[in-house]
């Protein structure tokens, strides 16, 4: 059985049970997270603060392990017709949990059916985009949302005679500068990268303004073939594996391994997540700058805008309509100016509404923190295209690992970047058929 049959059989059980149990003096409602350590603890302080500020809801805050195992949690809760009333899903997951259609409960029907106050364009376009319909109504809540910038060390930067207010913007600055520092001896290794498939892949081909793949990139619906073995991503990953052979670029990993490569000095500068910022704060001893991440000039329609990574609240069926209720004055509590500039500050995770980034300017916490803002910049230079909203691809867990394997060949030397993206391509694309066959 298809993870969709089982989630709606599940779902239809447990909603003719929720809808048969009585209500209760206080409706309880359970979020089952995948926030560890410190983000743990701040989710654990939302979920008490929520509670105190009213009476008639009681929301509990369970920790599933990471993402992998929250969501496998929850489609085995499904089985068992125990399933949460919320659930925090990686964006990867996003098609995933499209295909249970009837198994959720899209954010904005909920917050319709419950009658609790909602204005969808409080938040930011960029964000809510990766987790619209192709109408624009929004599916699931924004809650921990990232997207990757460019961070450089500025001693270096000044030890080499470059300025050291002024990152470079485009792919050819970030060569130039790259060889100068290597030149002067401030440091051995131009640049690195984190999460190679999110960073070069994925944003560069929203930052550029391309498809990722057909469809709107999977929005449009099943049937999409991936196209990010295109001439401008050959040549960037081609340009990176000839820059490798300098010593310009250096790989560090798939996910964060590259960090201590920026960290000790030895790579000037590193692209990864703006919520990397406190790690990079954390662990350094120098000064540095956060910058937008380059793009190649001369590209028409670059720079566009970056696309987010992190994950949302999902609604799941099968409760009462008092739960439902319930589950809207969280999500509008969740919103709110003040407790979203707080995680936002807290976790460095872009803050989802316009007010929320608006009061941390208020507060002076950009001024304070430079830098801290150039996410929410880069994610709202432009009104998101077809190409630059997200992606919706099914599997994309497993695809991304081929995307990385094949991107290592390139690095290796073992393939060109054609033959590489070629095959990544060809291999997805295997991927995105069975993942239909397996929701058909």
């Amino acid at each position: 059985m298809s993870l969709r049959h089982t989630l709606l059989a599940a779902a239809s059980a447990a909603t003719l049970a929720g809808f048969a149990a009585s209500a209760q003096a206080q409706t309880e409602i359970e979020w089952w997270h995948a926030m560890g350590g410190e983000l743990g603890e701040k989710v654990n302080e939302i979920a008490a603060n929520f509670n105190a500020s009213q009476s008639d809801y009681v929301l509990k805050a369970v920790y599933k392990g990471n993402y992998t195992e929250t969501m496998t949690a929850a489609i085995a809760a499904f089985r068992a017709g125990q399933q949460p009333e919320i659930v925090q899903v990686f964006e990867v997951g996003t098609a995933t949990m499209m295909a249970a259609e009837g198994a959720i409960y899209p954010v904005y029907k909920l917050m319709e059916d419950s009658g609790v106050e909602w204005n969808p364009d409080a938040y930011l376009p960029a964000v809510v985009g990766y987790y619209t319909d192709t109408d624009g109504n929004m599916l699931s809540m924004p809650f921990n949302s990232s997207t990757p910038v460019l961070y450089y060390n500025k001693k270096v930067f000044e030890e080499a005679g470059l300025d050291p207010e002024a990152a470079p913007k485009t792919w050819q600055e970030m060569g130039e500068a790259a060889k100068k520092i290597i030149d002067s001896g401030a440091a051995s290794c131009g640049f690195t990268t984190g999460w190679q498939s999110w960073v070069q892949i994925e944003n560069f081909s929203a930052w550029h303004n391309v498809p990722i793949g057909t469809e709107s990139n999977g929005f449009g619906g099943l049937g999409t073939e991936f196209e990010f073995n295109s001439p401008l991503h050959v040549k960037h990953i081609q340009q990176l594996a000839d820059w490798q052979d300098e010593g310009v670029f250096k790989y560090g990993g798939r996910r964060s391994d590259s960090a201590p490569l920026f960290y000790s000095g030895e790579c000037a500068m590193y692209m990864n997540s703006s919520a990397a910022y406190a790690g990079v704060k954390g662990n350094t001893e120098f000064p540095f700058g956060v910058s937008m991440l380059p793009y190649w000039e001369g590209v028409e329609g670059a720079p566009q805008n970056s696309i987010i990574g992190g994950a949302t609240l999902w609604v799941l069926a099968g409760h009462d309509n008092a739960d439902y209720k319930g589950v809207g004055e969280f999500f509008k509590y969740l919103s709110s100016a003040e407790v979203q500039a707080d995680w936002h500050q807290f976790t460095g995770y872009l803050p989802i509404t316009t007010a929320a980034y608006e009061l941390s300017a208020e507060q002076g916490f950009y001024e304070a923190n430079p830098g801290t803002d150039t996410s929410i910049k880069q994610m709202t230079l432009n009104e998101p295209t077809a190409n630059s909203k997200g992606l919706r691809f099914g599997n994309f867990v497993q695809i991304r690992d081929i995307i990385n394997e094949e991107l290592e060949n390139v690095w290796s030397g073992s393939k060109t970047a054609q033959e590489g993206l070629d095959a990544a391509v060809e291999r997805g694309n295997e991927l995105l058929r069975q993942f239909e066959a397996d929701n058909s």
